[in-house]
């Protein structure tokens, strides 16, 4: 059956409504499908799609109904200018995400300024979209990444290949392999599990039922692991440093709080996303 992009497009749209998923994720799957620029597929609104393109771009708007990512329909999500593989194994790269990367590259240029080589760890690198990113905006880094999961680590080096980003990968809990190995680092940066255990119920199926729950949830308040890193940070950072986490909206002050506690002399700030949301927690010591 063949139909015309303004067709598909229309089609699309109503039934994603119905299925309450957001009509423009329509456009980006048939874009994907087709190969096209914004553009370039609404300059051909009247050209006739061949019957496999619409079988394929039909199977992904229904799997996108039922709730599956269209990031992973698709196979890859942009971030910071770049395209990242993902799949199931790893968090879906966020735009607050951006701004935590944004923030730390203009306090590296600050807090460090004219120290060329800083060590850099990226803990829970997922996708490996922090990491790649720091490492490829500012290459006299080194920038080591670390996961718990082997599958995370597997999309985080194929996207540092596919990117041509020097970034060295390490399996492990948390801080603990460089606690064991004696590391030391001067930036420590994380966005890590924060979504207390009892919000599950009240998420969107998109989320709960296709991310990796281990990426997703940490306890019933949702702190436990910036707990962990305050047992684990004192050991592995240099003198001067700056430690930078990504926080659920309200759970900012909680984490200042740990972090002034674990390093009293510390200069800790909040920085609000661009919806306005408490989303990064700096701390800046020495």
């Amino acid at each position: 059956m063949s139909k015309k992009v303004y067709e598909a497009l229309n089609w699309a749209s109503s039934f994603l409504e119905e299925h309450g998923r957001d009509q423009n994720a329509g456009e980006l799957l048939l874009r994907h499908y087709t190969n096209q620029s914004r553009a370039m597929l609404l300059a051909s609104l009247q050209d006739v799609l061949s019957p496999e393109v619409f079988e394929e771009f039909s199977n992904a708007v229904h799997l996108h109904a039922e709730g599956k990512p269209i990031q992973y329909i698709m196979g890859y999500e942009e971030f910071y200018g770049r395209t990242f593989s993902v799949n199931e194994e790893v968090l879906i790269p966020r735009p607050e995400t951006e701004e935590l990367v944004y923030g730390m590259l203009n306090r590296i240029h600050t807090f460090f300024e004219g120290t060329k080589e800083l060590d850099l760890i990226d803990v829970g690198t997922g996708s490996g979209a922090i990491a790649i990113t720091l490492k490829l905006e500012k290459p006299t880094l080194n920038v080591i990444a670390s996961d718990i999961a082997n599958e995370s680590l597997e999309v985080a080096r194929n996207n540092a290949d596919k990117l041509q980003a020097d970034v060295e990968f390490v399996h492990g809990d948390l801080l603990k392999p460089f606690i064991e190995s004696g590391r030391k680092f001067d930036i420590v940066i994380s966005n890590p599990p924060y979504i207390p255990v009892g919000d599950m119920e009240s998420m969107s199926v998109v989320v709960k039922d296709y991310e990796p729950h281990r990426a997703l949830f940490a306890g019933e308040d949702g702190l436990n692991i910036y707990k962990q890193f305050m047992i684990e940070l004192p050991q592995v950072i240099k003198e001067k440093a700056i430690v930078a986490f990504e926080v659920g909206f309200g759970q900012s002050q909680a984490v200042s709080e740990l972090l002034q506690q674990a390093f009293p002399q510390a200069k800790v700030e909040v920085v609000y996303d661009i919806n306005g949301k408490d989303r990064m927690v700096f701390a800046e010591i020495e």
